[in-house]
This record gives structure tokens, sequence and C-alpha cells, in this order.
């Protein structure tokens, strides 16, 4: 019997990465988890991993930046569950790194959709299946620039800086009136595709892996923690 024996987790952006890795790490703990991402492959790939590890999980491709996609989703998991234990907000885009006059307005108005709309749909529409939990956990994944801005980093950054206004006010209103907890995790320097994307030069090898930043989310899930909780992943 594993810690998550009996849960249900959600993990976004679960084809690969972070996202996967937690995944991976709920089911071995013995959570039942919901795959979503946009590629059906690639998540085919990770159920497969998890079955073959023990495992157990469903995969439910999905674009996030489509709201009816999303509220489709929630009624799926009520109808077949009835409560979701643990949600896990990890995907996201990086966009172009740019000076701030620079900045594209299409592709930041993809960013914003993606990176906080769509988190703030997620919130939505799984509010009622996380409340309805003995005790509903939300992990939203951030970056150490939504706390600290950084040059080039702007469109990115300031979309980050918004999920976490985001999360943690609904952190601040669940506390009170639910057992549902709400907590923020910046995983540092993690061997990602985003990662390499925004560093080519950087050997791999000089960071940790998405696992190691998995079995933190894990450590976390199983504490106790209050609204505005900010996990800080040393590198």
């Amino acid at each position: 019997m594993g810690q998550f024996s009996g849960k249900l987790a959600l993990v976004t952006g679960a084809s690969r990465g972070i996202g996967a890795a937690a995944a991976a790490a709920l089911a071995k703990a013995g959570a039942h988890v919901i795959l979503t991402a946009r590629n059906a492959k690639d998540l085919e790939k990770i159920e497969d991993e998890i079955f073959e590890a023990g495992g157990s999980a469903t995969i439910a491709p999905l674009d996030l930046t489509d709201g009816e996609a999303i509220a489709r989703l929630a009624a799926a998991v009520k109808q077949r569950w009835g409560k979701l234990d643990i949600l896990i907000l990890n995907a996201a885009m990086l966009g172009t790194l740019t000076p701030v006059p620079a900045i594209d307005g299409a592709e930041f108005g993809k960013l914003v959709t993606l990176n906080l709309i769509a988190q703030q749909a997620m919130i939505a529409h799984f509010d009622g299946l996380l409340r309805a939990s003995d005790a509903g956990r939300l992990i939203a994944i951030t970056s150490s620039v939504g706390a600290k801005p950084r040059a080039y980093w702007g469109a990115y950054g300031a979309s980050k800086a918004a999920l976490e206004s985001l999360v943690t006010s609904y952190g601040e209103e669940m506390e009170n009136i639910s057992r549902l907890r709400v907590a923020i995790v910046d995983p540092g320097k993690t061997r990602t595709a985003m990662r390499a994307k925004a560093y080519p030069g950087e050997d791999p090898a000089t960071v940790k892996e998405p696992r190691v930043v998995a079995q933190a989310i894990c450590n976390l899930l199983s504490s106790d923690f209050t609204a505005g909780h900010r996990l800080v992943i040393s590198n």
C-alpha cells in the first residue's frame, strides 16, 4: 500500500519533463493518475511506463486553451470518481526570450492563455471535485522569475507572477472553508525540454533530473502546509 493508495491525481503537461515524472511518482506511490497533455502518443508512452512499473493511469488528451474541453474532462471525472484528491498544474509554455518592447503580441496572448487563463479554468472546473476530497491538494508549478524578474524573461515571468497571485488567493479562500490546501512549487534548475530551449548551451548533466522534483512534490503532498506555501527546490 503506497502513501497515495486510493487517491486520484490529475497532472497537466504529463507527457514529459516534470509532469511525466510527477505522474510516475504519484502512481508508484499508489495513486491512480489522470495524464493530460495535447499529444496522445506521448501520453500513451508515459501510461505504458506507469503500467509496467505496477501503477495505474488514465490518459486524457487535452488542449488546456479549450475551456469547453476542460469542462468536459471535469464532468467525466465527476461521473466516474466523484472527487479529485490531487491536482498538479504543470503545463506551461516558455515563449520567446526577448526585451519587453519586442514581445510579440500574438505569442504573448497564447502564453498568457495557457500559463494563466487556462489555469484559472482548471481551478474553476475542478474546485468542487477537490473540495469533495477528504484532503484535496492543489500544486502549481512556477519559476524563480515569477518572484524575481529577470531581463528578457518578462513575458514568461509575468505569467508566472500572475499565476502565483491567482493560486495563492485561491488557497487563502479555501483555507477556512474546506480541507483543500494549495501550494506553489518552484522546481529550480531541472533537466527539461523547456530549460534546454532557454539555455541551449547548458550541459544537461549539470542540472537535476525531473524525478528529483517529483519526489519533492510527493513529500510536500504528504505534509501539512498552509495557504501561501511556496516550496523552492534547491539545485
